[in-house]
């Protein structure tokens, strides 16, 4: 049981970790800037006053766990 666990962490992390390297390089480079709508979406509430500043990502969130639930559905289904 803790080997199938151990497994799931490991691969989320590395699946993570390179997931990252790209959008941080993809991002220094400027070869590709297909993350710029991620933060702008629907619900995503954004409220400046003059001493006063909120940012509330309500859709960039949904979005996120919507991935994350499929990617840790899949890898759950394929490693057993």
């Amino acid at each position: 049981m803790f080997s199938d666990a151990g497994k799931i962490v490991t691969i989320t992390g590395v699946v993570t970790f390179f997931i990252g390297l790209f959008m941080i390089v993809s991002d220094k480079t400027g070869l590709w800037n297909g993350f710029n709508w991620f933060g702008n979406l629907l619900f995503d509430f954004r409220i400046e006053k003059d001493n006063f500043r909120l940012y509330f990502p309500l859709g960039s969130s949904i979005v996120l766990s919507i991935v994350l639930s499929l990617i840790l559905f899949l890898v759950n289904k394929f490693i057993r």
